[in-house]
């Protein structure tokens, strides 16, 4: 959790997140910052038609950022959407991949939903803003194993940052090491634990090197530790996701459910 009263720097990285109207000229933004986690920004005049930001602000671009004081309800532009939202000074495209297209849109934006929805406000987690980065080009992979790898890695990561994910190398019951050859699952309700029939299950081998790239920190070893479990993986972080979202679906999951039924 950022430091109380520490001030933040001038000039920060950034993706946006979201964006919803406020006047009929200024945005409302949720930016993902490497300083200080998840705000809310007010871009007055981003709307305008000659406005320079229209061509910044876009999702899954990384952007450099310049924020001023808080939002009043003196400022002229109606309602002070809250005591939280800052003003956008300026901002400027800061490189990286281009817009995704098709299915890497759509994970694009699972990823962002899940940040959103899960993120406390104002709480920095710097880790998990770079492999939010190294991430989006993975999204873009011919090769539909790599790209769900890079999901499964980032998922892991942010279950990791915000603590909810518990020491992949230990019994979480009685906190001993791992038979490398036993199977295990992984539930939100009691961590890692014996299998259960019909559970997915992982080798104590497969668990502790998921545990080891995740402690290394590299998206890139934790994307290659995934590959192999993909399945299981996928069926086990949905659920671990679903319980922690609580009464907050995903949409965009349901939206990519939706679509795949169409096209099969």
């Amino acid at each position: 959790m950022a430091t109380r009263g520490a001030r933040a720097p001038a000039i920060q990285q950034a993706f946006v997140l979201h964006h919803y109207d406020w006047s009929e000229s200024s945005l409302i933004l949720d930016l993902f910052t490497r300083e200080q986690g998840r705000i809310a920004v007010v871009a007055k005049g981003a709307k305008r038609p000659y406005s320079q930001l229209r061509a910044v602000l876009l999702p899954f671009q990384r952007i450099q950022v310049s924020l001023s004081k808080p939002v009043k309800s003196t400022d002229g532009i109606g309602d002070a959407p809250g005591p939280e939202v800052v003003t956008l000074r300026g901002a400027e495209w800061a490189g990286g991949a281009t817009m995704p297209a098709g299915a890497a849109l759509f994970s694009g934006y699972y990823l962002n939903e899940l940040l959103l929805k899960l993120l406390a406000r104002q709480d920095p987690h710097a880790a998990l803003f770079d492999a939010y980065a190294a991430t989006l080009p993975q999204l873009h992979a011919n090769d539909d194993a790599q790209s769900q790898a890079a999901l499964r890695a980032f998922e892991l990561r942010l279950l990791l940052e915000i603590g909810l994910l518990p020491d992949l190398s230990l019994s979480t019951l009685t906190q001993q090491p791992l038979d490398l050859d036993r199977q295990y699952m992984l539930t939100a309700e009691a961590g890692v634990v014996p299998p259960l029939a019909d559970a997915p299950a992982f080798s104590g081998l497969a668990l502790v090197q998921l545990q080891a790239a995740l402690l290394h920190g590299s998206m890139a070893a934790l994307q290659q530790a995934c590959a192999p479990l993909l399945p299981a993986l996928r069926s086990t972080l949905r659920g671990l996701l679903h319980y922690h979202l609580g009464q907050r679906p995903l949409r965009t999951r349901q939206v990519m459910q939706d679509l795949q039924k169409l096209l099969d």
